[in-house]
């Protein structure tokens, strides 16, 4: 059975690059436009792991990583951000990987599959 994935991104071509990227790679994606989009899903459909966009209007995505960690500790949560200065922020440690956005996404692949493995054990 396929891995599912919620990428949350407010930016419509990053959620379809993920979108066709992930899905060749054999995951079943589902996606969000926003934080608060994002914990309704959450609510609907839990997924393998969550692909977070940090710089979102509304709730950023760093409000709903803790609000995700609150309700579902064990759910990894991959943070995507083109700003590397906010994997110092003390709020962002509680993901399970802070990755800087590209359109290579060879990094994010390798992170996705090292996290998925460890969490299927």
């Amino acid at each position: 059975m396929a891995k599912k994935i919620l990428v949350v991104d407010d930016e419509e071509g990053i959620r379809l690059l993920y979108r066709e990227e992930l899905e060749d790679e054999g995951y079943k994606i589902i996606d969000a436009s926003s934080g608060e989009d994002c914990l309704k899903c959450l609510e609907e459909e839990l997924p393998d792991l969550v692909l977070l966009d940090i710089k979102m209007p509304g709730m950023d995505g760093v409000e709903v990583l803790r609000r995700i960690k609150e309700q579902w500790e064990e759910l990894p949560v991959i943070l995507c951000s083109a700003y590397p200065h906010y994997k110092q922020e003390f709020g962002t440690w509680a993901s399970d990987a802070y990755v800087i956005k590209s359109s290579d996404l060879h990094d994010l692949k390798e992170k996705i599959k090292d996290i998925l493995k460890k969490s299927s054990k």
